[in-house]
Protein backbone atom coordinates (compact mmCIF):
# COMPACT_ATOMS: atom_id res chain seq x y z
CA UNK A 1 0.00 0.00 0.00
CA UNK A 2 1.13 3.55 -0.63
CA UNK A 3 1.16 6.13 2.13
CA UNK A 4 -2.34 7.51 1.46
CA UNK A 5 -3.84 4.02 1.43
CA UNK A 6 -2.13 3.27 4.74
CA UNK A 7 -3.60 6.40 6.31
CA UNK A 8 -7.09 5.49 5.05
CA UNK A 9 -6.68 1.95 6.38
CA UNK A 10 -5.57 3.31 9.77
CA UNK A 11 -8.59 5.63 9.98
CA UNK A 12 -10.97 2.79 9.03
CA UNK A 13 -9.46 0.46 11.64
CA UNK A 14 -9.63 3.16 14.32
CA UNK A 15 -13.28 3.85 13.58
CA UNK A 16 -13.91 0.10 13.62
CA UNK A 17 -12.37 -0.22 17.07
CA UNK A 18 -14.46 2.70 18.39
CA UNK A 19 -17.66 1.21 16.98
CA UNK A 20 -16.82 -2.23 18.37
CA UNK A 21 -16.11 -0.79 21.81
CA UNK A 22 -19.27 1.29 21.84
CA UNK A 23 -21.50 -1.63 20.89
CA UNK A 24 -19.59 -3.96 23.28
CA UNK A 25 -20.10 -1.78 26.33
CA UNK A 26 -23.71 -1.22 25.33
CA UNK A 27 -24.40 -4.95 25.16
CA UNK A 28 -22.19 -6.24 27.99
CA UNK A 29 -22.61 -3.50 30.62
CA UNK A 30 -25.93 -2.00 29.46
CA UNK A 31 -24.32 1.47 29.28
CA UNK A 32 -26.09 4.29 27.51
CA UNK A 33 -24.74 5.14 24.07
CA UNK A 34 -22.88 8.18 25.45
CA UNK A 35 -21.42 6.20 28.35
CA UNK A 36 -20.37 3.40 26.01
CA UNK A 37 -18.67 5.86 23.62
CA UNK A 38 -16.98 7.63 26.54
CA UNK A 39 -15.62 4.38 27.95
CA UNK A 40 -14.37 3.34 24.52
CA UNK A 41 -12.52 6.62 23.93
CA UNK A 42 -10.80 6.71 27.33
CA UNK A 43 -9.85 3.05 26.95
CA UNK A 44 -8.28 3.18 23.47
CA UNK A 45 -6.51 6.46 24.25
CA UNK A 46 -5.31 5.19 27.66
CA UNK A 47 -5.98 8.52 29.37
CA UNK A 48 -6.67 6.74 32.69
CA UNK A 49 -9.99 8.28 33.76
CA UNK A 50 -12.23 6.26 36.07
CA UNK A 51 -14.92 3.88 34.94
CA UNK A 52 -18.43 5.18 34.43
CA UNK A 53 -19.75 2.34 36.57
CA UNK A 54 -18.04 -0.72 38.06
CA UNK A 55 -17.35 -3.31 35.38
CA UNK A 56 -18.33 -6.95 35.48
CA UNK A 57 -15.79 -9.68 34.84
CA UNK A 58 -16.92 -9.91 31.21
CA UNK A 59 -16.64 -6.12 30.92
CA UNK A 60 -13.09 -6.13 32.26
CA UNK A 61 -12.03 -8.87 29.82
CA UNK A 62 -13.63 -6.89 26.99
CA UNK A 63 -11.84 -3.73 28.19
CA UNK A 64 -8.44 -5.45 28.10
CA UNK A 65 -9.03 -6.73 24.58
CA UNK A 66 -10.29 -3.31 23.49
CA UNK A 67 -7.28 -1.61 25.04
CA UNK A 68 -4.80 -3.87 23.20
CA UNK A 69 -6.58 -3.44 19.90
CA UNK A 70 -7.14 0.29 20.36
CA UNK A 71 -3.61 1.16 21.39
CA UNK A 72 -2.17 -0.78 18.46
CA UNK A 73 -4.57 0.78 15.97
CA UNK A 74 -4.14 4.36 17.22
CA UNK A 75 -0.35 3.94 17.34
CA UNK A 76 -0.37 2.65 13.75
CA UNK A 77 -2.46 5.64 12.61
CA UNK A 78 -0.30 8.19 14.41
CA UNK A 79 2.91 6.62 13.08
CA UNK A 80 1.57 6.63 9.54
CA UNK A 81 0.45 10.27 9.77
CA UNK A 82 3.83 11.32 11.18
CA UNK A 83 5.63 9.44 8.43
CA UNK A 84 3.44 11.08 5.81
CA UNK A 85 4.20 14.57 7.11
CA UNK A 86 7.92 13.94 7.55
CA UNK A 87 8.36 12.24 4.17
CA UNK A 88 6.38 14.97 2.44
CA UNK A 89 8.51 17.65 4.05
CA UNK A 90 11.71 15.80 3.26
CA UNK A 91 10.59 15.29 -0.31
CA UNK A 92 9.85 18.99 -0.62
CA UNK A 93 13.24 19.95 0.83
CA UNK A 94 15.14 17.46 -1.33
CA UNK A 95 13.23 18.53 -4.42
CA UNK A 96 14.02 22.17 -3.73
CA UNK A 97 17.70 21.43 -3.21
CA UNK A 98 17.81 19.35 -6.38
CA UNK A 99 16.22 22.22 -8.29
CA UNK A 100 18.72 24.70 -6.84
CA UNK A 101 21.63 22.46 -7.86
CA UNK A 102 20.21 22.16 -11.37
CA UNK A 103 19.90 25.94 -11.71
CA UNK A 104 23.43 26.48 -10.35
CA UNK A 105 24.74 24.20 -13.10
CA UNK A 106 23.10 26.25 -15.87
CA UNK A 107 25.05 28.66 -18.03
CA UNK A 108 23.98 30.91 -20.92
CA UNK A 109 20.34 30.28 -20.06
CA UNK A 110 17.44 32.73 -20.19
CA UNK A 111 15.51 34.10 -17.23
CA UNK A 112 11.80 34.72 -17.80
CA UNK A 113 10.26 36.98 -15.16
CA UNK A 114 6.53 36.29 -14.87
CA UNK A 115 4.71 33.22 -16.15
CA UNK A 116 1.46 34.71 -17.39
CA UNK A 117 0.14 34.23 -20.91
CA UNK A 118 3.06 36.11 -22.50
CA UNK A 119 5.75 34.63 -20.25
CA UNK A 120 4.49 31.08 -20.73
CA UNK A 121 4.61 31.39 -24.53
CA UNK A 122 8.07 32.98 -24.42
CA UNK A 123 9.42 30.21 -22.19
CA UNK A 124 7.86 27.52 -24.38
CA UNK A 125 9.36 28.94 -27.59
CA UNK A 126 12.80 29.35 -26.04
CA UNK A 127 12.72 25.74 -24.83
CA UNK A 128 11.58 24.55 -28.25
CA UNK A 129 14.71 26.21 -29.66
CA UNK A 130 16.81 24.01 -27.36
CA UNK A 131 17.71 26.72 -24.82
CA UNK A 132 17.47 26.42 -21.05
CA UNK A 133 14.97 28.61 -19.19
CA UNK A 134 14.53 29.61 -15.55
CA UNK A 135 11.17 31.17 -14.66
CA UNK A 136 10.73 33.55 -11.72
CA UNK A 137 7.17 33.80 -10.41
CA UNK A 138 5.66 34.58 -7.01
CA UNK A 139 2.67 32.23 -7.34
CA UNK A 140 2.91 28.80 -5.72
CA UNK A 141 0.20 27.52 -8.06
CA UNK A 142 2.30 28.56 -11.06
CA UNK A 143 5.47 26.99 -9.67
CA UNK A 144 3.65 23.71 -9.05
CA UNK A 145 2.65 23.71 -12.71
CA UNK A 146 6.23 24.50 -13.73
CA UNK A 147 7.50 21.62 -11.58
CA UNK A 148 5.07 19.22 -13.24
CA UNK A 149 6.22 20.45 -16.68
CA UNK A 150 9.89 20.00 -15.78
CA UNK A 151 10.76 23.71 -16.08
CA UNK A 152 13.33 25.28 -13.76
CA UNK A 153 11.80 27.94 -11.56
CA UNK A 154 12.38 30.28 -8.62
CA UNK A 155 9.50 31.09 -6.29
CA UNK A 156 9.72 34.78 -5.48
CA UNK A 157 9.55 38.29 -6.88
CA UNK A 158 11.81 39.12 -9.81
CA UNK A 159 12.26 42.62 -8.38
CA UNK A 160 14.33 41.19 -5.52
CA UNK A 161 18.05 40.56 -5.74
CA UNK A 162 17.73 37.16 -4.05
CA UNK A 163 15.37 35.84 -6.73
CA UNK A 164 17.60 36.98 -9.59
CA UNK A 165 20.67 35.49 -7.92
CA UNK A 166 18.82 32.21 -7.36
CA UNK A 167 17.94 32.17 -11.06
CA UNK A 168 21.62 32.55 -11.98
CA UNK A 169 21.56 36.10 -13.35
CA UNK A 170 25.37 36.26 -13.22
CA UNK A 171 25.59 33.31 -15.66
CA UNK A 172 22.52 33.97 -17.82
CA UNK A 173 22.62 34.97 -21.44
CA UNK A 174 19.51 37.10 -21.25
CA UNK A 175 16.56 38.22 -19.13
CA UNK A 176 12.98 38.74 -20.31
CA UNK A 177 10.67 40.82 -18.09
CA UNK A 178 7.08 39.87 -18.93
CA UNK A 179 5.13 40.67 -15.76
CA UNK A 180 1.85 42.54 -16.25
CA UNK A 181 2.99 45.70 -14.45
CA UNK A 182 5.18 48.09 -16.44
CA UNK A 183 6.47 49.57 -13.17
CA UNK A 184 7.61 46.12 -12.04
CA UNK A 185 9.27 45.52 -15.41
CA UNK A 186 11.17 48.81 -15.04
CA UNK A 187 12.33 47.78 -11.57
CA UNK A 188 13.30 44.29 -12.76
CA UNK A 189 15.44 45.75 -15.56
CA UNK A 190 17.05 48.24 -13.17
CA UNK A 191 17.84 45.50 -10.66
CA UNK A 192 19.22 43.11 -13.29
CA UNK A 193 21.38 45.78 -14.90
CA UNK A 194 22.68 46.87 -11.52
CA UNK A 195 23.73 43.30 -10.75
CA UNK A 196 24.96 42.47 -14.23
CA UNK A 197 25.39 45.52 -16.53
CA UNK A 198 26.20 43.46 -19.63
CA UNK A 199 23.18 41.12 -19.50
CA UNK A 200 20.85 41.32 -22.51
CA UNK A 201 17.38 42.36 -21.37
CA UNK A 202 14.02 42.41 -23.13
CA UNK A 203 11.02 44.01 -21.44
CA UNK A 204 7.31 43.94 -22.09
CA UNK A 205 5.56 47.32 -22.32
CA UNK A 206 1.81 47.73 -21.94
CA UNK A 207 1.05 51.39 -21.32
CA UNK A 208 1.91 54.27 -23.69
CA UNK A 209 5.13 55.93 -22.60
CA UNK A 210 6.46 52.86 -20.83
CA UNK A 211 8.83 52.05 -23.68
CA UNK A 212 10.85 55.22 -23.03
CA UNK A 213 11.05 54.49 -19.30
CA UNK A 214 12.15 50.91 -19.91
CA UNK A 215 14.83 52.11 -22.32
CA UNK A 216 16.08 54.58 -19.70
CA UNK A 217 16.12 51.77 -17.16
CA UNK A 218 18.55 49.90 -19.41
CA UNK A 219 16.38 47.50 -21.40
CA UNK A 220 18.12 46.51 -24.64
CA UNK A 221 14.81 45.75 -26.36
CA UNK A 222 11.25 46.76 -25.51
CA UNK A 223 8.27 44.89 -26.97
CA UNK A 224 4.62 45.88 -26.82
CA UNK A 225 2.44 42.78 -27.43
CA UNK A 226 -0.61 44.92 -28.15
CA UNK A 227 1.19 47.03 -30.74
CA UNK A 228 2.70 43.95 -32.41
CA UNK A 229 -0.68 42.22 -32.44
CA UNK A 230 -2.40 45.24 -33.97
CA UNK A 231 0.31 45.61 -36.60
CA UNK A 232 0.10 41.91 -37.42
CA UNK A 233 -3.65 42.17 -37.97
CA UNK A 234 -3.23 45.24 -40.15
CA UNK A 235 -0.50 43.53 -42.22
CA UNK A 236 -2.77 40.53 -42.74
CA UNK A 237 -5.43 42.84 -44.16
CA UNK A 238 -3.14 45.07 -46.22
CA UNK A 239 -0.45 42.57 -47.32
CA UNK A 240 -1.82 39.05 -46.85
CA UNK A 241 0.90 37.34 -48.90
CA UNK A 242 3.65 39.03 -46.91
CA UNK A 243 1.92 38.00 -43.69
CA UNK A 244 1.68 34.39 -44.90
CA UNK A 245 5.39 34.42 -45.75
CA UNK A 246 6.28 35.75 -42.29
CA UNK A 247 4.14 33.05 -40.73
CA UNK A 248 5.95 30.42 -42.76
CA UNK A 249 9.43 31.59 -41.75
CA UNK A 250 8.93 32.72 -38.15
CA UNK A 251 5.92 30.88 -36.79
CA UNK A 252 6.24 27.53 -38.51
CA UNK A 253 6.81 24.27 -36.65
CA UNK A 254 10.05 22.35 -37.02
CA UNK A 255 8.57 19.91 -39.54
CA UNK A 256 7.90 22.67 -42.10
CA UNK A 257 10.56 23.26 -44.76
CA UNK A 258 11.37 26.99 -44.54
CA UNK A 259 13.24 28.56 -41.63
CA UNK A 260 15.02 31.81 -40.87
CA UNK A 261 17.93 31.67 -38.42
CA UNK A 262 20.88 33.70 -37.19
CA UNK A 263 24.10 31.71 -37.01
CA UNK A 264 27.41 32.86 -35.56
CA UNK A 265 30.71 31.98 -37.23
CA UNK A 266 32.86 30.11 -34.70
CA UNK A 267 36.64 30.14 -34.39
CA UNK A 268 36.90 26.65 -35.95
CA UNK A 269 34.45 27.32 -38.77
CA UNK A 270 35.44 25.88 -42.14
CA UNK A 271 34.04 28.94 -43.91
CA UNK A 272 36.04 31.53 -41.95
CA UNK A 273 37.95 33.72 -44.42
CA UNK A 274 35.89 32.47 -47.39
CA UNK A 275 33.68 34.71 -49.55
CA UNK A 276 29.97 34.02 -49.82
CA UNK A 277 30.23 33.07 -53.49
CA UNK A 278 32.87 30.44 -52.69
CA UNK A 279 31.25 29.17 -49.49
CA UNK A 280 28.69 26.94 -51.18
CA UNK A 281 25.95 28.24 -48.90
CA UNK A 282 23.74 29.10 -51.87
CA UNK A 283 24.88 26.46 -54.36
CA UNK A 284 25.25 23.43 -52.07
CA UNK A 285 22.92 24.10 -49.15
CA UNK A 286 20.28 26.07 -51.06
CA UNK A 287 20.27 28.82 -48.42
CA UNK A 288 19.92 32.56 -48.89
CA UNK A 289 22.07 34.90 -46.77
CA UNK A 290 19.84 37.90 -46.15
CA UNK A 291 22.28 39.87 -44.01
CA UNK A 292 25.66 39.67 -42.29
CA UNK A 293 26.13 41.25 -38.89
CA UNK A 294 29.81 41.96 -38.34
CA UNK A 295 31.49 41.52 -34.96
CA UNK A 296 31.52 45.32 -34.49
CA UNK A 297 27.71 45.40 -34.67
CA UNK A 298 27.33 46.75 -38.23
CA UNK A 299 24.59 45.03 -40.22
CA UNK A 300 25.05 44.50 -43.99
CA UNK A 301 21.76 43.70 -45.73
CA UNK A 302 21.74 41.77 -48.98
CA UNK A 303 25.55 41.34 -48.84
CA UNK A 304 27.40 41.10 -52.18
CA UNK A 305 28.81 37.76 -53.28
CA UNK A 306 32.40 38.80 -52.56
CA UNK A 307 31.64 39.47 -48.85
CA UNK A 308 34.15 37.51 -46.75
CA UNK A 309 32.80 35.51 -43.83
CA UNK A 310 34.86 36.20 -40.71
CA UNK A 311 35.03 34.71 -37.23
CA UNK A 312 32.46 36.40 -35.00
CA UNK A 313 30.13 37.35 -37.87
CA UNK A 314 26.46 36.50 -37.58
CA UNK A 315 24.73 35.27 -40.73
CA UNK A 316 21.00 35.86 -41.14
CA UNK A 317 20.03 33.01 -43.44
CA UNK A 318 16.78 31.56 -44.81
CA UNK A 319 16.06 28.22 -46.38
CA UNK A 320 15.20 24.56 -45.70
CA UNK A 321 15.43 23.46 -42.08
CA UNK A 322 17.68 20.48 -42.87
CA UNK A 323 20.17 22.69 -44.67
CA UNK A 324 20.07 25.21 -41.83
CA UNK A 325 21.12 22.49 -39.41
CA UNK A 326 24.04 21.56 -41.67
CA UNK A 327 25.17 25.19 -41.90
CA UNK A 328 25.02 25.52 -38.11
CA UNK A 329 27.40 22.56 -37.77
CA UNK A 330 29.76 24.00 -40.38
CA UNK A 331 29.88 27.39 -38.65
CA UNK A 332 30.50 25.68 -35.30
CA UNK A 333 33.45 23.83 -36.77
CA UNK A 334 31.78 20.43 -36.63
CA UNK A 335 31.91 17.88 -39.42
CA UNK A 336 28.68 17.42 -41.41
Amino acid sequence: MNMIQRVIWGVVCSLGVVLMGTFGYRLIEDYTWLEALYMTIITVTTVGFGEVRPLSSAGRIFTMVLMLMGVGTILYLLTTLTQLVVEGKLREIMGRRSLERAIRSLKDHYIVCGYGRIGALVAEMIREAGREVVVIDNSEEVTRRLENDGIHYVLGSATEDESLLAAGVERAQGLIATVSSDADNVYIVLTAKDMRPDIFTIARATEPGSERKLKHAGADKVVSPYFIGARRIAQTVIRPSVADFIDLTFHSTTDQPLRMEELTVGAQAQLAGVSLKDSGIRQTLDLIVLAVKKSDGNMHFNPPADTVVEVGDTLIAMGPGSSMSKLAKILDGRQV
